[in-house]
């Protein structure tokens, strides 16, 4: 997958690619810096900080439909799915001092389905749905700091999806909700045989139709009656089906959900025929004696697992400060500072730093929950979990534990924490073409109980079904993809570790102070991950290694193929001196390794590139 246009999609052509080209050192600076040359190449870009296009394009009809008349030109809008999590974009935008008065100019536009449409059953049993904060142009980058961090925001299947029916007027203001003024709208269903009475007057026979079940037993049978009337009914109801998603295999799509928690559990490891029966839960899955489907949760994506659990541990324990362990991903930290009273934040996620957060719970400190990522993302760093697991039980926190980088197949984390999150986006899919997360609660900890009663008042099953059916399809092989990513980054590491220029190798099972940690939790047959990250001696040979890398280069981990990132540059390019305190270098590169062959070739070459400063 080398030689990917700069701003093209990764994997090239993907209408819905989760990772976007920036081939060399410069381009990514130039994408930090807004500059034109880069930003205007874009065609896609990572989800949560660039909005799909198909998603800006439903959001500006909605302001040219919805917006207040006459205004639509400073509008922009920022979809949800769902109108209690547009409320809490506009809750957290009331929140922030940039925001001012002009919050109180920002609107909620609830559409959902026409309840007097002529959309399939299948269709409705979707519910598809749209909530549009619309707001000034001028606090849109604020209601894009919720959507960043939240992973609330709407997929772009999904706005894709109500996009069609948008344009055909089958998606509207739910009346339940204040209504906008809007400006008279021309009314247009399409040819005669599309609209609304002649597909009315044949309902049942379409249902009949669509399913494969005419009432004359067969499709041709409703043109071999002469009837006019039926046979428009029977093309409506084609017309309706090829438009808006009938061939998504609906019935399946629970079915689906059911398999990836299956998978997550450990307790389905092989392909299987969704309409065959699932695996039953082990009763020492995962490692726990009590284990249950329903204890697996699937949200949107990986950060919104971090943002649901945060929430759920507010409502269920009070509002307390939490504990950040280690450098984190990015938005992790910005979660717990905005979205609640704030985090004490250990960089570095050493030892002394484990030291120092037990000292401040003898002292009497309270905390929420200890958040940590196992292995950190960049730097691969391990805490000490059964420390952390000790110190929770005797002082009263959750523990929280994001295995994305680690996964279950490699590591069993979750008899040492209260929650487990992940992100399926990663190599969980591998195919870097749809969104997903996880979390899931340890029957035996101690906050179970209150946990669950929260989630099972609050929580929202937002996982949109095209996700779902992508997510189940990528993840079939995840077990046996594992294997090979291991064997490739060790390999990497030991031509890297090898080499004179390169100063710093990160990576689990070279990690001096982290080694022993992530043995302690290890699975019998596991390796140590696909992730590992690099620095050179000198800033003129990282970029001479990178631009001469031969592998897809952006943004995202966890691909099936090789996908290398100035990470630091890209993540903390407005705060690299505050990054570098805590060790990590402005120059590091991150190397998600994926199945590739010849590896350790590719790498050499450009080590040699390096050589050449």
């Amino acid at each position: 997958m080398p030689d990917i246009e700069l701003g093209e999609s990764i994997p090239p052509n993907t209408a819905h690619a989760v990772s976007v080209s920036l081939p060399t050192w410069r381009s990514n600076v130039g994408y930090e810096e807004g500059e034109k040359w880069v930003v205007d190449s874009m065609t896609t870009g990572y989800p949560r900080f660039f909005v799909h296009k198909a998603i800006d394009a439903l959001a500006d009809d909605i302001v040219a439909k919805h917006g207040a008349p006459g205004q639509q030109q400073a509008l922009r809008a920022m979809l949800f799915p769902t109108p209690k999590t547009a409320r809490r974009c506009l809750d957290f935008m009331r929140t922030r001092p940039e925001a001012g008065s002009a919050v109180d100019e920002v609107r909620i536009v609830d559409l959902v389905l026409d309840p007097m449409s002529p959309a399939p059953d299948a269709v409705r049993a979707l519910k598809p749905a749209m909530s549009a904060v619309i707001c000034p142009t001028a606090l849109y980058p604020v209601a894009k700091q919720y959507w960043q961090h939240s992973g609330d925001g709407t997929s772009s299947r999904r706005a894709e999806f109500c996009h069609r029916l948008f344009k055909e007027d089958l998606l509207v203001p739910a009346q339940t909700s204040p209504r906008l003024p809007q400006q008279p709208q021309k009314v247009s269903r399409g040819p005669r045989r599309y609209q609304r009475a002649s597909v009315d007057e044949s309902l049942a026979k379409m249902a009949a139709a669509a399913n494969g079940h005419p009432q004359n037993g067969h499709p041709s049978a409703m043109t071999d009656s002469g009837s006019a009337d039926e046979t428009e009914a029977f093309e409506s109801s084609r017309f309706l089906e090829e438009r808006y998603g009938r061939n998504l295999a609906l019935s399946l799509v629970e079915n689906a959900k059911s398999a990836i928690r299956r998978r997550i559990a450990g307790v389905l490891t092989t392909e299987i025929d969704l309409n065959s029966a699932l695996p039953t839960m082990d009763s020492n899955a995962r490692g726990l004696t009590n284990l249950r489907e329903d204890d697996i949760y699937l949200v949107p994506c990986g950060m919104n697992a971090i943002f649901t659990t945060h929430q759920t541990l507010l409502k269920a324990r009070g509002s307390l400060k939490s504990v950040n362990f280690g450098f984190p991903y990015v938005d992790t930290l910005k979660i717990l500072e905005k979205f609640g009273p704030g985090a004490i934040f250990y960089g570095r996620g050493s030892e002394a730093d484990l030291d120092e957060f037990e000292s401040r719970l003898k002292r009497g400190e309270k905390f929420l929950g200890f958040f940590c990522e196992f292995p950190g993302n960049p730097l691969l760093t391990c805490p000490d979990l059964v420390r952390v697991r000790r110190l929770a039980d005797a002082y009263d926190f959750a523990v929280v534990v994001d295995e994305t980088v680690g996964t279950f197949v490699n590591i069993n984390v979750l008899p040492f924490a209260d929650i487990v999150v992940s992100s399926l986006t990663k190599i969980f899919s591998g195919d870097c073409n749809v969104m997903g997360g996880s979390l899931v609660l340890n029957p035996n900890g101690r906050y179970y109980d209150a946990l669950k009663s929260v989630l099972s008042s609050d929580f929202e099953d937002n996982y949109w079904a095209e996700d779902v059916i992508f997510m189940e399809r990528n993840s079939r092989d995840f077990r046996s993809r594992i294997d090979r990513v291991n064997e490739n980054a060790d390999t990497i590491c030991q031509v890297l570790r090898a080499h004179p220029l390169v100063r710093d190798v990160y990576y689990p099972k070279y990690n001096a102070d982290g080694k022993v940690n992530y043995d302690a939790v290890k699975t019998p047959h596991g390796g140590y991950g696909g992730l590992l990250s690099c620095t050179l001696q000198t800033t003129a040979q990282a970029v001479a290694f990178y631009d001469a890398l031969d592998t897809a280069k952006g943004p995202s981990l966890g691909t099936n193929f090789t996908l290398t990132s100035p990470y630091v540059l890209l993540a903390h390019y407005n705060e690299l001196d505050w990054a570098a305190t805590f060790g990590v270098d402005p120059d590091l590169i991150r190397i998600s390794v994926g199945l590739e062959d010849n590896l350790a070739d590719t790498f050499a070459a450009a080590l040699r590139a390096a050589e050449a400063v």
